[in-house]
C-alpha cells in the first residue's frame, strides 16, 4: 500500500515549512499501550474529545479531484480535507470553495497561504468568502511561504517575520468586522471594512516551526499548522513555544505522513526514503524527536536500511506509518500532546491517493 517514494517527493506543504519560509487490540490492551507510550514521552494522559481526522489534498493531485476526495471523506465520517497551496501548483481558496459546493459536513482548511502572495485585504476577503459559503467549516492556514518562490514573484520582503506577523494581525482584524487603518512596516491599510463580514470568522492559524515563528503565532494567531516530521514532543514544545499551553482558544493542526500496512516492518521498510528525505533539509520538527541523534547517526553509518530497522517506538514520532495499531497509537499521542486536527497526508497519485483514502476510513472506523 505504501511503496517507495523519491527523495523530497512529500514536500508540498513540508516543502514550505522545512524550509523556513498522514482496531485490533481488545480496548484494555489498547489503553495500557497507550499509557505506557504516554509515559515514555512524557505526555499527559488523555484530553476529553477526539481529534478531528482527515486527509490532505497534495499539490500534485489534478484540481478536479478534489470533488472526489472531499465526498469520499465525508462519506467515509472523516472530519476534514486540507488544500495545499504551493507555488505555483493550484490554488487553495477555489479548491476549498469546490470542496465545500459539493459537501454538507466537511471542514475544509486551507495549508497555507503564503502571506505575501496576496494583499492581505484580499486575503480576508477570499476567506470570508469562503466562511459565508460553509459557515462554521473553514480553517484558514498562513505562513510565511517559501522565500525562493517569494524572489522569484517579486514578493519577497526583508523581514518574513514581522510582514507576517501583521498579515495575520490585518487579516484576523478583518474578519472580526473591524475597521482597519494599519501603518506598518510591510503592511498598510486606510479605513478597510470587509462588507459584510462573516458572520462566523474563520480560525486563522499560523503555518510556522521555528522558535520565533512559533512565538509570532501565538501572539496573532488563533493556532498552528505543524508539517510532516512533526510528532508528539515537536507538537508539545511548539504550543509551550507559542505561550498557549492549556489555552482551548488556541488550534493545534498536524500533517503526518500515511504509511498503513499489515506488516510494520513493511511499513518502515517503505517509508525509510521518506525519512531519509527529512534529515536532508532544516526541520525543527525533527530535530525534536527523541533519539534524533541516534537517527542521524544510524543514516550515515547504515543509510536506509539502518533507518527501516529502527526500535517501532522511534517510528511513533515520525508519522502515521505501521499497523493499523501503530497508527491508532501515533494519533492518540499526537492528540494527547495538543493536536486538535490531524490530517494524513496520502501520495500523490489519484490512483495512490484512492488507496490511502482506503486506508483513512480504517483508521477512522478503528478510532471511532
Amino acid at each position: 500500500m505504501c511503496p517507495p517514494e523519491s527523495p523530497g517527493r512529500r514536500l508540498g506543504f513540508g516543502r514550505e515549512l522545512l524550509t523556513g519560509a498522514l482496531l485490533v487490540f481488545p480496548l484494555d490492551s489498547l489503553h495500557r499501550v497507550l499509557f505506557d507510550a504516554r509515559a515514555i514521552y512524557g505526555l499527559p494522559m488523555a484530553k476529553s474529545s477526539s481529534p478531528q481526522l482527515g486527509m490532505c489534498f497534495p499539490r500534485e493531485l489534478p484540481a478536479a479531484f478534489v470533488v472526489d476526495a472531499a465526498q469520499r471523506l465525508e462519506a467515509d465520517g472523516l472530519d476534514q480535507l486540507w488544500v495545499i497551496e504551493d507555488c505555483f501548483y493550484t490554488a487553495a481558496p477555489s479548491l476549498a470553495a469546490t470542496a465545500f459546493a459539493h459537501t454538507d459536513h466537511l471542514t475544509v482548511g486551507i495549508g497555507i497561504l503564503p502571506a505575501v502572495a496576496r494583499n492581505p485585504a484580499i486575503t480576508a476577503m477570499e476567506l470570508a468568502t469562503l466562511a459565508e459559503l460553509a459557515p462554521g467549516r473553514l480553517i484558514a492556514g498562513i505562513g510565511h511561504g517559501v522565500q525562493f518562490w517569494m524572489e522569484q514573484m517579486g514578493a519577497r520582503t526583508p523581514s518574513p517575520l514581522t510582514t507576517l506577523e501583521e498579515v495575520l494581525t490585518v487579516v484576523r482584524r478583518l474578519l472580526a468586522g473591524e475597521q482597519v487603518t494599519f501603518d506598518g512596516h510591510e503592511v498598510r491599510m486606510d479605513d478597510v471594512t470587509l462588507q459584510p463580514p462573516p458572520a462566523n470568522a474563520p480560525p486563522v492559524l499560523a503555518g510556522v516551526r521555528g522558535p520565533k515563528s512559533l512565538a509570532l503565532a501565538g501572539r496573532a494567531a488563533d493556532g498552528l499548522v505543524l508539517a510532516e516530521g512533526t510528532g508528539p514532543t515537536y507538537v508539545r514544545q511548539s504550543i509551550e513555544q507559542a505561550g498557549r499551553v492549556d489555552d482551548g482558544a488556541f488550534r493545534t493542526a498536524v500533517f503526518t505522513a500515511l504509511c498503513l500496512t499489515s506488516d510494520r516492518a513493511e511499513a518502515h521498510r517503505l517509508m525509510a526514503s521518506f525519512l531519509a528525505s527529512l534529515l536532508e533539509l532544516p526541520n525543527p520538527g525533527l530535530d525534536a524527536h527523541p533519539h534524533i541523534d541516534e537517527i542521524r547517526e544510524r543514516h550515515s553509518s547504515g543509510g536506509d536500511d539502518a533507518l527501516a530497522s529502527m526500535p517501532a517506538e522511534w517510528w511513533l514520532e515520525l508519522g502515521a506509518i505501521g499497523t493499523l495499531n501503530d497508527i491508532v497509537e501515533h494519533v492518540e499521542l499526537l492528540h494527547a500532546a495538543g493536536a486538535d486536527d490531524i490530517a494524513f497526508f496520502p501520495r500523490p497519485t489519484v490512483e495512490l491517493t484512492r488507496d490511502d483514502l482506503d486506508a483513512v476510513a480504517k483508521i477512522r472506523s478503528a478510532i471511532n
